[in-house]
Order: structure tokens, then sequence, then C-alpha cells
């Protein structure tokens, strides 16, 4: 195949991977070189990521995609989870491990902070949803933990940030990753300098922001030689994992324009909302928790986020552990079996957030909201996908509301697209056209913003456009509305905590 090959690192909070985009001008297509594990280590009462055998495992990706396609490849770019960083010391020496996110240091922060920096202020800054695991609160923990790191540390990084400096020794922070710490003001594109200086951070940490598409230079000597990729550059895609999902949504509207489409970047959580021309910080949406976050050629995300299928993942995870190893086919012929919005639950309910059953929460839930408490496997499934697409619908609204306009079509990306009854439930319950795919979208996004980069595609537009070309999609259109238009006043009604 003719054409040049780009190769992204695309790593998980529980597995990793390196795919090699093979691009001819027209057509994409994807071969994944290396897989691995991940996930946190417990030391103590800490959690931590094993940072140095990740960059292990990255740099054997790398090995193997050199050994596969030589000198064919042109670039490399790394798109990680969100939130989470490492710290630099004097030298450029790694301050520790970097903690998880499910660490459990910034439990009840907010009781600290915001006697320091309101919400309102928080939100106003930022534009960006709360979570107590949000890198802001991150900080703040070891500041009040007194942590000798925070005292060394010179430069702040993220996750990628980390991966791209390793690869090329620059030092920067892009903008996608960058927007989930909750001190970055996404209106003007710079650190919001303010929150530090509120809760005693160290503000000489914040390096320069850098954006998707930037050439970081060549790898370095060192890597290059070690991984036998020779002479290759390192190209930031949209780190935040989401942000290249969003790349590779195969919409035909340009990047920027008023939005008249929304997505939902579908797996264990769905992160659902549109990509809009500028921030949205109102009341509204600071009220629905709905978070401001960077996207690709300077686009904001607009999103929420749902459970999502997690709720069937914990379900499957319960059966097999009593003996049942229901595979996905089997359990949504079942669903499909089951009578249809029978028994519905709130999917964002905290019971259901990490129950140790998750089966006897979701039965345990319906009794307790009065709904009709489902029996078998196939109810159980089928609850929580009928749910699942009611909340879309929820969600969907307040997104127009946001936007001021109707939605007319629902992108499904991502490994939920391969669940043909919760597309076509969410046709149905929101009363929109469904389009689904591609399903490898985080990593298609990243090939495709450091095609842009490298000039073999003209713009974000045309990347998307190829990727049209390159990935088949499934349309579900609406069967049967008014009759989820009934179940939906019903779901409404459910508590929500």
């Amino acid at each position: 195949m003719n054409g040049r090959t780009y190769l992204a690192v695309d790593l998980g909070a529980s597995s990793g991977r390196v795919v090699a985009g093979q691009f001819d001008g027209r057509k994409l297509t994807l071969e994944e070189t290396h897989r691995f594990e991940n996930g946190g280590v417990a030391i103590g009462d800490r959690l931590y990521w094993n940072l140095l055998g990740l960059w292990s495992e990255v740099q054997d990706g790398l090995r193997a995609s050199a050994s596969r396609f030589g000198g064919r490849i042109a670039s490399v770019g790394v798109d990680t989870w969100g939130v989470d960083f490492g710290l630099l010391g004097r030298n450029d020496e790694l301050l520790g491990n970097p903690s998880t996110y499910r660490d459990r240091r910034t439990a009840g922060i907010y009781d600290r902070v915001f006697p320091l920096a309101s919400r309102e202020e928080i939100f106003a800054a930022t534009g960006l949803q709360f979570m107590e695991f949000n890198t802001l609160y991150q900080l703040a923990a070891m500041k009040f933990a007194n942590s000798p790191l925070l005292e060394m540390a010179e430069s702040f990084l993220m996750i990628p940030d980390l991966f791209h400096w390793l690869l090329s020794g620059e030092k920067v922070n892009e903008y996608s990753n960058a927007s989930t710490t909750q001190f970055l003001n996404p209106v003007t594109g710079t650190w919001a300098r303010s929150l530090f200086e509120r809760l005693g951070l160290p503000e000489r940490i914040l390096g320069p922001i850098a954006y998707p598409g930037v050439n970081l230079g060549l790898l370095r000597p060192e890597v290059a030689q070690a991984t036998g990729l020779g002479k290759v550059n390192v190209v930031l895609p949209g780190t935040h994992d989401t942000a290249s999902a969003v790349m590779a949504v195969p919409a035909a509207s340009r990047p920027g324009a008023q939005p008249d489409w929304c997505y939902i970047s579908s797996g264990t959580w769905s992160l659902m909302g549109v990509e809009s021309p500028r921030p949205v910080i109102n009341d509204l949406c600071r009220s629905l928790n709905f978070t401001n976050e960077g996207g690709v050629g300077g686009t904001t995300r607009l999103l929420k986020n749902i459970a999502g299928l997690w709720l069937v993942q914990e379900c499957r995870r319960v059966w097999k552990r009593g003996g049942n190893d229901f595979d996905w086919p089997r359990l949504i012929g079942m669903a499909q079996q089951a009578p249809p919005l029978r028994s519905l639950i709130a999917p964002d309910h905290p019971s259901l957030v990490a129950p140790a059953d998750m089966v006897a929460s979701i039965q345990a839930l319906c009794q307790s909201t009065g709904e009709p408490v489902p029996q078998s496997p196939g109810e159980v499934i089928r609850t929580a996908l009928e749910s699942l697409a009611f909340r879309y619908r929820v969600v969907l609204g307040w997104l127009e509301q946001l936007v001021g306009g109707r939605l007319h079509t629902i992108h499904i990306v991502g490994g939920g697209t391969q669940n043909r009854l919760l597309c076509q439930m969410t046709a149905d319950a929101c009363n929109r056209r469904v389009v689904a795919g591609p399903i490898e979208a985080t990593a298609i996004g990243n090939l495709m913003m450091q095609a842009v980069a490298s000039g073999d595609v003209g713009s974000i537009a045309e990347a998307r456009e190829a990727i049209r070309d390159s990935f088949a999609v499934e349309q579900f259109e609406p069967e049967d509305p008014r009759r989820w238009d009934d179940a939906f006043a019903r779901f409404q009604l459910l508590p929500t905590g």
C-alpha cells in the first residue's frame, strides 16, 4: 500500500495499545501492533499509575511498528484519559509515580477548597463540571498535605504530555487535556492563574499551552535508536481520548459551525455533547453540571458525563461470578426478548456508581421506586439499556437549551456502537436519527489529526470526509417514538439521588 503510516498510542485506564494507520491519500486502514494491560497500583492506601511500566510497553509497541512498517512511518501521537498528571523537578527529574483519579486523597475536598474559591467563581473561570478528582483538587490535596513533591516541582505535565516529553524532550500542555484540569480558562485559552493564587498553588509549574496538530519535532535520538523508528516526528493529537473520538465523528458540517448534531462517545461511560464554536458559561450550564472541554480545530466540547455500559458490564461480571458466563450476543438477545419499557431506573443514581452487586442494586432501586423488579438477565439488561436511552433524551433536551437550536442527528462512536439494540433504543427514545460508527474512533481521530498536521489532509473537514470513506457506519431511524413518550413521563419522575 502506497502512502504514509501514522502511529497512535492510545492509553486507557484499563488497557493501552499502539495502532498504525496507513493513509493512501483517500482512505485510512488500521492495524494494531501492540496491546497491553493498565491499571492502578496500590501502595498502602494510595493508588498510582505505573508510568515506567507503561513507557516500557509503549516502546515495545513502537518497536513492533517499526519492524512492520519501517521507513513509511511519519509521526506518532499519544492520547489518554484526562485529569491525571506528573511533576518534574530540577533537571527534569520525575517526582514519583502519578496518582490515579481513583485515589481517595480528594475525598471531601470541596469543604476545604470552596471557602478559598467558591463554586461559582471556579465555574466562571473554567466552565468545567465539578468532580472531586479534577486536577485542581488533586493539587489542592497535595498542598493541604504539605507534599514535598509539590514544593520541589518545577513542571506540570498531564499524562499524555509526560509521554510526549519522553518521546521528544519537549514540555508542553496540550489544550484538550489541559481543559480537564479545572484551572484552564476556555475563553482565553490560558491558565486560570487566579485559582492557583487563591489556593496557594505554585504558578511556576504551569507551562505553555499547545494545540492539536502541533509538531513537537523528532523523537529523542535515544528513543529513535531503541525503537528502530529513526527520524519520526512527534505530533500532538487531541490528547484527551474524547477529543480524538469527536475528531473522528463522520459529520459533514465544518468544525466551528453552529452545531446541528451531537455525539455520544459510548463505552464504560457515555460522554454526550456537541462540538460548539465557543464555550457556554452561564448559570444554566453550571446548574446542569455540563462541562466545557477543549476540542480540535479551536472548538469546545460542551458535554455531560453519563453512566454508560458500565451498568451492563457489571451485571455480566456478577453473573459470571455465579457461574453464568453470558457472552454479549446472548445477553443482547435475551434483552430483545424481554418485555419492553416495563422497568426503569435512573442510570446515574448514586447506588449504581460502584456497587458490589450491580444486578441486586438495579433490582433494589426498582423496588424502592415502585417499578416492577426485573428478574431474568434479559429483563435486567433491558431495564439498564432502556433507562440509558431515556437519560440520553434528557441530556439531548438540555443540550438543545444550551446551544439554542434543534440537534437533528445523534452520532454514536466507540465500542458502544456494536450494541445495535441500544442504538435503536436511542433513536426511539430521542426521536432522532442515530448514526453509529466508527468503533475505533479514538485511535482514528488521533491518526487523522496527525495526517492534517503533516499536510496529507487539508483540514479537519477533509479528514472527516476520509473517515466517512474509510469506515462503515449504520443508521437507525425512530420506529415507534410515541410508545416511548408515554414511558418517558414515568422515567422523569424517578429519583436521581
